[in-house]
């Protein structure tokens, strides 16, 4: 059986914690702004606070470039956003928000036996107009043997949508079968409540 390995990705993680909207959404602003620094950074996932106005509890972004060191001790901690007029809740008095950056050790994604998995056409929802309705351009991988799965819709061609459901797929296995992940996963998920409000790394200032 022939076996694919995957090249080694790096992540970075922005999570805004266990904060309120205001915090979701500066994720989405810092996220913008580390792009300009990474320009090759690509979202691998997400946690959606409230879509409609583009906030997140957390953005996982990731590069097949190594992150520079200088750019890893200029972001990794607290970052600050500083704004006065706050549109989610007209008068409330705080102006300082924060999030936490967070960069992940380089991730070699496994090898894995192609008839392992097995792909599903589905046809997308949301926007897109008569192509999203009548083409069944989204596509599901499975993995049979653990019965994991992964449903992405993200591009316009089914080609694409395979390659991300794949890799997407290939990420959650080496999570779940890998201690080494599993225990950066779990620091993940413990910086939501860990994050912290003093001495920031770095501090932005505009409106939401």
């Amino acid at each position: 059986m022939i076996k694919e390995s995957m090249r080694v990705k790096y992540y970075i993680q922005i999570t805004a914690g266990r904060g309120p909207v205001e915090c979701a959404r500066v994720v989405t602003l810092v996220s913008r702004e580390l792009l300009k620094v990474i320009p090759s950074l690509q979202l691998a996932d997400y946690e959606p606070h409230n879509m409609e106005y583009g906030c997140f509890m957390s953005m996982t972004f990731a590069t097949e470039e190594a992150v520079p060191h200088s750019i890893v001790e200029d972001w990794q901690g607290t970052i600050l956003w500083r704004f006065t007029k706050n549109p989610y809740r007209p008068g409330h008095k705080r102006s300082n928000w924060f999030v936490g950056v967070n960069f992940f050790d380089e991730v070699e994604l496994p090898q894995i036996d192609e008839v392992d998995i097995v792909y599903e056409t589905c046809r997308s929802s949301g926007k897109g107009g008569q192509n999203v309705n009548k083409v069944e351009t989204a596509v599901r991988a499975i993995h049979t043997p653990s019965g994991l799965s992964v449903k992405c819709s993200d591009e316009r061609s089914q080609s694409q949508n395979k390659k991300l459901a794949r890799e997407r797929l290939l990420l959650k296995l080496r999570q779940l079968n890998d201690r080494s992940i599993a225990e950066s996963h779990s620091r993940q998920w413990s910086n939501h409540d860990s994050l912290g409000r003093g001495n920031p790394v770095k501090k932005f200032s505009g409106a939401l």
